[in-house]
């Protein structure tokens, strides 16, 4: 399959985007004061893992996960607490979604991905 620069961008972003955010989840699972919060965010961390396999399954490059949500994120939530904290994760679950539907047009395996990130912004919505 060709793959544009374009598109090649967008792909290596979002592998990238999904790499770190298997550390935050992890990292999140760490602090969270509710177990099942915390299970749930490891259950999470694993999905995302597998939405950067189906990204590395289409760039075939290896990326490094970037440590700073994971770092920034369980300090975010001490501070200002999983009512404020979470909300930005939905959101941020919910615009993943959005970004890879045009994407997920031409490479079909991102539909799950993109229909799964809908549901982790769901699953964490739940957590309120």
């Amino acid at each position: 399959m060709n793959i544009s620069k374009s598109e090649m961008k967008t792909l290596l972003k979002s592998q990238q985007g999904e790499l770190n955010v298997v550390l935050m989840y992890q990292g999140l699972s760490n602090v969270v004061k509710d177990t099942k919060d915390a299970e749930i965010f490891r259950k999470l961390a694993a999905e995302e893992g597998h939405h950067a396999a189906v990204f590395h399954g289409l760039t075939k490059q290896n990326l490094k996960p970037k440590k700073t949500l994971s770092v920034f994120m369980p300090i975010l939530y001490r501070i200002i607490g999983k009512k404020k904290l979470y909300p930005l994760i939905i959101k941020g679950e919910y615009d993943a979604a959005k970004n890879y539907a045009p994407i997920a047009k031409k490479f079909p395996e991102i539909e799950s991905v993109k229909n799964d990130e809908k549901r982790h912004g769901d699953i964490v919505a739940g957590l309120l």
